[in-house]
């Protein structure tokens, strides 16, 4: 598994530099190959197409996505917001590649319409998760909060891109920001067992996650 990462790592920066050098179309399968030290078949096994190196990071970060979002989660809310820090800390850890990959992205259209297309499954499987989380949510509310969830992250991941230093710290907020125009950001105080709570939700919260709140303190 480490070898094939290794394997990956190296074809996609060969290809990113020799499109940011000659151009994408101008590019073929075979000078990436042969620059990355590998041979056309491991290349389209690898692979399949030019396209796909440029998005190969995204592949696996959905994959892994996925299993995250199928474990168990005491807050979906929340477990939807980790998962967008989850993709934004990956890119950070080499943001010179990843802006290699940005400027590359944006001036190649065939790879801004594959990356729209890219963006809308990460809102779809915050969008599923959701739904299947919390049973009885509002579509709007689920379809809502993903592709808001998604838009935060690309435009403070945008930031890092074009060479500002964005610490996760502000993508964290941000996120913060947007669970509490949904109200449903934790409190900061928790009552003891004994206690009797009576329980003010703020309008903006989905009903779902009312009834989500009201059945885990019954619990």
């Amino acid at each position: 598994m480490h070898e094939s990462a290794d394997l990956s790592t190296g074809v996609v920066a060969a290809a990113l530099e020799l499109f940011s050098a000659q151009g994408f179309d101008q590019t073929s399968v075979e000078q990436i190959a042969k620059a990355a030290g590998v041979s056309r078949s491991t290349f389209f096994r690898q692979f399949g197409g030019k396209e796909d190196v440029v998005f190969i990071d995204h592949e696996a970060l959905l994959d892994e996505l996925r299993q995250f979002l199928s474990e168990s989660h005491d807050d979906p809310w929340a477990a939807v917001c980790e998962a967008s820090e989850r993709v934004f800390t990956h890119f950070a850890r080499d943001p010179e590649l990843a802006r290699r990959r940005y400027e590359i992205v944006r001036d190649v259209p065939v790879l801004r319409d594959r990356e729209i297309v890219t963006v809308f499954r990460y809102e779809r499987l915050f969008d599923e998760y959701l739904r299947d989380s919390l049973p009885g949510i509002a579509p709007i509310d689920a379809v809502g909060f993903s592709a808001l969830i998604t838009a935060v992250h690309n435009h403070v991941l945008r930031q890092l891109l074009r060479g500002g230093r964005v610490q996760l710290s502000v993508l964290r907020d941000a996120l913060d920001d947007v669970r509490r125009r949904y109200g449903v950001l934790p409190e900061e105080v928790t009552p003891a067992d004994d206690d009797v709570v009576v329980a003010v939700f703020p309008r903006s919260m989905p009903v779902a996650e009312i009834s989500r709140r009201v059945q885990a303190q019954l619990s």
